[in-house]
């Protein structure tokens, strides 16, 4: 196995062009396994750590340029007023190791349905940068997953950024586990509220063969809000509206039976974390930061 270090973006560009086949690697969480396990055995490694932009961000008037090898640890720490959603499910990411050392950007590579950043990149909108010796090519997150653990980058493809509106409302996500702590998610959800469209995204993970979107929940319920004039007067939302945007979430998952857990499991736990996502998040909408009443 060959080990490539390029120390630019540009000389890892000209890598990858040259070995098409090579992995990248920066936190390496999720390939390190698959080496160690026999699972992945590739012919070259792209060591990104030597490429000091990748891990640094830069924040706007309206989004967020996160570097693809910024770790959930500095998301937690110094993004979580920006990207509250992204940084919750940062928060579940494995153990303090794996949090200092994982990225959105590998997370993101691996595609793997179970990625616990994938929902609240889905609820953002994010859009990822990716770059190789032919340009830059920016690919909505909604197209970016193609498969089971595929993705949209071509072979000579590296992932440069993502790009992530600022929140403009509250934000929320939600896990299930077979335990509290470093584990794989059984399924996973992320709400975003924005108030500015007066409209709703979600994203839902480990429930479908890709992470996918509840759209159709969230234009029920965007058009719910508009008319019962909730967002004007935070109002709280209707219990049959909540229930039916609950509904419509589960039946947007397309799950299967596993180790972890069955399918209408899955689909139930999708509906009820719905559900508790929609009732933190218009709660934090409906008040300020100290907890008291700002609409009628």
């Amino acid at each position: 196995m060959d080990f490539l270090r390029p120390t630019g973006w540009e000389e890892a560009l000209a890598l990858k062009a040259e070995h098409p086949t090579a992995v990248p690697i920066a936190g390496g969480t999720d390939v390190m396994v698959e080496i160690n396990f026999d699972h992945r055995r590739p012919q070259q490694l792209l060591d990104l750590t030597r490429i000091d932009e990748l891990r640094t961000w830069e924040t706007g008037e309206e989004s967020v340029r996160l570097g693809a090898a910024v770790p959930y640890a500095r998301i937690i720490g110094q993004l979580r007023t920006e990207l509250p959603g992204l940084a919750l499910a940062a928060r579940t990411v494995g153990s303090p190791q794996i949090r200092n050392r994982g990225t959105v950007g590998g997370n993101l590579g691996a595609a793997s349905p179970a990625g616990d950043a994938h929902p609240a990149l889905l609820a953002a909108g994010a859009v990822v940068e990716a770059g190789s010796v032919r340009g830059t090519r920016m690919i909505p997150v909604d197209s970016f997953y193609t498969g089971v653990k595929r993705n949209a980058l071509a072979p000579d493809e590296l992932i440069r950024a993502v790009h992530i509106q600022r929140a403009d409302g509250p934000q929320q996500f939600s896990k299930v586990g077979t335990r509290n702590a470093m584990v794989i998610a059984v399924c996973a959800f992320g709400l975003a509220l924005h108030p500015r469209t007066r409209t709703v995204r979600t994203g839902i993970g480990s429930a479908a063969p890709t992470p996918v979107r509840a759209v159709a929940a969230e234009e029920f319920l965007a058009a719910a809000l508009e008319e019962g004039r909730c967002w004007d007067t935070g109002r709280p939302v209707p219990p049959s509206a909540a229930r039916q945007f609950a509904e419509l979430a589960s039946g947007a998952c397309s799950p299967i039976d596993d180790v972890r857990g069955s399918a209408a499991y899955r689909r139930r736990a999708v509906g009820v974390m719905a559900r508790r996502t929609l009732d933190w998040a218009w709660h934090e909408y409906r008040t300020d930061g100290d907890g008291v009443q700002q609409c009628a």
